[in-house]
């Protein structure tokens, strides 16, 4: 008798033969193998996705003349009037008008305001009083005097002729006398009198306040009804109406340090440029070295005076000066880079130079930095690409993508 034939059913694997420890061990290469996968392609998608977008420039070379100056030093300080006033009033009173106002041009002797000067008129008309009754009893003595000298003379003549005594001759004289000196007396009392009239004019006068130069008014400092003293009182007591600063005397007073000081002279030529506009060139020259150092700063004051004085300086600006030599520097070429493009790595001046698609950190030499452009005497060569500006930071030897122009 023939074996039966087998069926496929004989031939399916029996999975529930295969232990459990092994199939949770497959599983979990199996994840292992994905996560792998998983993780190189989010590594190269980020290194793509994360590469830096800049903003590149040529270096480029130009051409010095012979006729530019040199620079040996660099400083800078503050814009500076040498004629800024805070004007107050001579005596204390309350302040009944004001006549200025911030930003406004004043002349020399242009009334600023006016105190409440009430009181002291009140004196000025009483002392007038005195002064015209003086006058007038000075007038009616001097008619006395005139009628006691004729009494004199008749008397003189009676008494000569034997027709009158000695006694009314003597009493006439006297009488003469007496009012001799008292005219004497009178007109001295007009001249006190006179000068007591013009002391209390003075004080009216006082309450006027004039502008003790021509100028920009820069501050208002006390407002009708304030009470103003030219000493410090205390309370609500203001010292000053305002600030007048005389356009015509700014200058710029710059610390340079004691170990460059020797690099400066007076008349010295100076290059001038303010934070304000840093295209502007401002001729200069150094007006005078003052004889005495900061021992806290270890620093020397200079003043540096402008050529030629514009509307667009003001008083305690920021500037920077550059105090030239005297002679021409020398005819050559040199290479000029955007001052955004050099960062400062430690002390050292670094920029980025573009190989390829990649940025590779340089260290280069900086000569002069003028305005937003930096002169570049090593470390680049004519041609090379650097970066300007980038959207995230750099690394050496990293990627970078170009901005399209």
């Amino acid at each position: 008798m023939s074996s039966p034939k087998p069926s496929l059913d004989a031939l399916r694997i029996d999975r529930s033969a295969i232990p459990a420890k092994k199939r949770g061990l497959a599983w979990l290469w199996y994840s292992l193998l994905l996560l792998a996968v998983a993780g190189v392609v989010f590594f190269f998608w980020s290194r793509r996705a994360g590469i830096p977008v800049v903003k590149t420039v040529r270096v480029a070379e130009t051409s010095t003349g012979g006729s530019s100056r040199a620079t040996l030093l660099n400083a800078s300080g503050y814009v500076t009037a040498r004629r800024s006033a805070t004007v107050s009033s001579k005596v204390t009173g309350k302040v009944v008008e004001i006549l200025v106002d911030e930003g406004m041009e004043v002349k020399e002797g242009q009334v600023l305001a006016r105190l409440d000067a009430s009181n002291v008129e009140a004196g000025l008309r009483y002392a007038e009083a005195q002064l015209e009754a003086t006058r007038r009893t000075l007038a009616e003595t001097r008619s006395n005097l005139e009628l006691a000298e004729k009494e004199l003379t008749r008397f003189t003549g009676l008494s000569d002729a034997g027709a009158a005594s000695k006694s009314d001759y003597d009493r006439a004289h006297a009488q003469a006398r007496a009012l001799a000196a008292r005219l004497e007396k009178q007109a001295a009392d007009i001249l006190v009198s006179e000068a007591d009239v013009a002391q209390w004019k003075q004080q009216v006068a006082d309450n006027i306040i004039l502008a003790p130069f021509g100028g920009i008014v820069t501050s208002k400092n006390a407002q009708p009804g304030e009470m103003i003293s030219p000493m410090s009182v205390g309370g609500f007591t203001r010292t000053g109406i305002c600030t007048i600063v005389d356009m015509g005397s700014l200058e710029i007073e710059v610390d340079v340090n004691e170990s460059y000081i020797n690099r400066v002279k007076p008349g010295q030529t100076v290059e001038a440029t303010l934070d304000s506009y840093p295209e502007w060139k401002i001729p200069s020259k150094v007006i005078a070295i003052i004889p005495t150092a900061d021992r806290q700063k270890a620093t020397v004051k200079v003043r540096v005076g402008f050529d030629r004085l514009d509307p667009r300086i003001l008083p305690d600006m920021a500037v920077k000066v550059a105090f030239q030599s005297d002679e021409s520097a020398p005819a050559g070429k040199s290479l000029t880079i955007p001052r955004s493009a050099v960062h400062d790595d430690a002390g050292r001046n670094v920029v980025w130079v573009i190989s390829g698609d990649k940025a590779e950190r340089r260290a280069v030499s900086v000569s002069q930095t003028t305005g937003d452009q930096s002169i570049v005497s090593a470390g680049l060569s004519p041609g090379e690409t650097i970066v300007i500006e980038s959207s995230s930071a750099l690394e050496d030897g990293h990627r970078v993508k170009t901005a399209d122009p």
